[in-house]
């Protein structure tokens, strides 16, 4: 008897998972979903929008023209007539940023400034941005290459305050598979071809390289980050539950009671399956996560 080839799970699926096992949102939840025009935002825009019954969230696209490229308006104008076309709601706005130095940091800031005006406007609880595994694994070798110690290594995590990353548990190539088989335009930028910036020699150069030699450093450096981003904790000097612990911890929970979870650099906390109130060694109970993984 032979056995069926095992398939690769969908975009859809990885995002699901990647939200109920993360905790990125709750039932009931808006959000306010980034949107470029590229692949990923357009993939992401997509799947949360397929997903939004079932997870019970209102997803709205917020799509921001920099105006430092002529085709940076009809890429937008794309993507609004197709999400609306889905019955997406679609807004976008326009900022003024200007040539000079640190073009790019600046371009980021004044994004980051108008998606969550969008939020507090709108009454979102979190803004989804489009960063993917591979985005994660290339940052990682760009700050080992400007010099980085442990704490700059831990970069795009699941969440990172009020942003969430549904696509970060995905490739690059589950992105690309998802637009094709779903028929979702998507514009290129060129600049992200390029292999002048670090950025890009890092995608197109050593990278590929570095898969030839090792198929799985992609997700070898994705790890890195998250034990990293373990460590580092939740900005308060204590470590933060990896996704692992967290699913042990949703088997416990069927059975109540409180679990005693091990925690990178030997620090020890008592979870409460229960409730979700974590207490570390040495501290008084605190709030935990609203619930287990998976759960509403």
């Amino acid at each position: 008897m032979t056995s069926r080839p095992s398939h690769p799970p969908t975009l859809l699926r990885i995002v699901e998972r990647t939200v109920r096992e993360e905790r990125l949102v709750r039932s009931g939840d808006r959000i306010v979903v980034a949107v470029s025009g590229g692949p990923d935002s357009m993939a992401m825009a997509h799947a949360l929008w397929l997903l939004r019954g079932r997870m019970g969230i209102e997803p709205i696209a917020v799509g921001v023209d920099h105006q430092l490229r002529a085709e940076a308006a009809s890429e937008l104008d794309a993507a609004s007539a197709f999400l609306g076309g889905l019955g997406m709601v679609f807004e976008r706005a326009k900022v003024e940023v200007g040539h000079g130095g640190n073009l790019m940091a600046r371009a980021r800031e004044a994004r980051y400034g108008v998606l969550r005006d969008a939020m507090r406007r709108l009454g979102a609880s979190c803004l989804a941005v489009g960063h993917q595994a591979d985005d994660r694994a290339e940052t990682v070798m760009i700050r080992l290459l400007q010099g980085s110690g442990p704490a700059g290594l831990a970069v795009l995590s699941a969440r990172s305050g009020d942003v969430i990353r549904p696509l970060i548990r995905a490739r690059r190539a589950d992105v690309i598979a998802h637009v094709q088989r779903h028929g979702v335009p998507f514009s290129q930028d060129p600049t992200n071809a390029s292999r002048e910036h670090l950025r890009g020699a890092v995608r197109w150069e050593l990278l590929p390289r570095m898969e030839e030699l090792s198929p799985r450093v992609v997700w070898h450096l994705w790890e890195l980050a998250e034990d990293l981003g373990a460590i580092a904790g939740d900005g308060e000097g204590r470590p933060v539950l990896k996704r692992a612990q967290w699913k042990a911890l949703a088997k416990a929970g069927a059975e109540g009671g409180a679990v005693r979870v091990a925690l990178p650099g030997g620090r020890v906390a008592r979870v409460d399956a229960r409730s979700g109130v974590i207490s570390y060694e040495g501290e008084a109970p605190s709030a935990g996560p609203p619930a287990e993984p998976g759960k509403k």
